[in-house]
């Protein structure tokens, strides 16, 4: 082998060292550490905060505590002889509880709520209207039927403040304990006006 020969491996050993120092260096830019990514994950929550299984109960529940409320004013309002105060009642309550149905509607569908899951323990004690008494109010005419449904949905309302009050107490979700708010005050001023209205039949 002659000197040029030499030198020609040399210099071909060198250049593949010297690659391969390159490929093994770190990079100069430092990845992102565990704890910025948490950081950013967990101020990422704060401000979407998930529903817990108070929230669920409360949605659902409530929900089909406000369905209730709306049949209730239906049957009042296919009636004649109602006094026109029962009727505006009637009507305020429709207006306000179905969009508040949707609202919870939505939400139930974003929170992917299990299957099976309960209504926060919905029953008469609830303020739900037991069938029987359903029936009477479907059954009364005129001034027994307006009598029939204040009776009737003051207890409702009275219920849908105590489902509200553990909302709050109890939920996560920053809209349904704001509706379990409003749900507290328009209901328990409603329940006084009821209250004036029996007086007056």
């Amino acid at each position: 082998m002659n000197k040029q020969t030499l030198f020609s491996s040399a210099l071909a050993l060198g250049a593949m060292l010297a690659l391969a120092g390159c490929a093994g260096e770190p990079s100069s830019t430092p990845a992102p550490s565990a704890s910025a990514s948490e950081s950013h994950s967990g101020h990422s929550m704060e401000q979407s905060p998930s529903a817990n299984d108070a929230d669920m109960a409360f949605a659902s529940g409530m929900k089909m505590h406000h369905e209730q409320a709306i049949d209730m004013s239906d049957i009042l309002l296919g009636k004649s002889g109602v006094p026109a105060e029962v009727v505006a009642l009637a009507e305020r309550i429709k207006a306000a509880q179905d969009p508040e149905i949707e609202r919870m509607d939505r939400w139930l569908s974003e929170w992917n709520m299990p299957e099976g899951m309960d209504h926060g323990g919905m029953d008469h004690g609830d303020g739900m209207v037991p069938e029987d008494e359903i029936k009477a109010l479907e059954d009364a005419t005129g001034s027994e039927a307006a009598r029939l449904f204040l009776e009737q949905m003051i207890m409702h309302h009275e219920g849908a403040v105590v489902m509200s009050e553990t909302e709050i107490k109890e939920g996560s979700y920053p809209a349904a304990i704001d509706l379990s708010k409003q749900i507290v005050d328009s209901q328990t001023e409603e329940i006084n006006e009821m209250k004036q209205l029996l007086e007056t039949l």
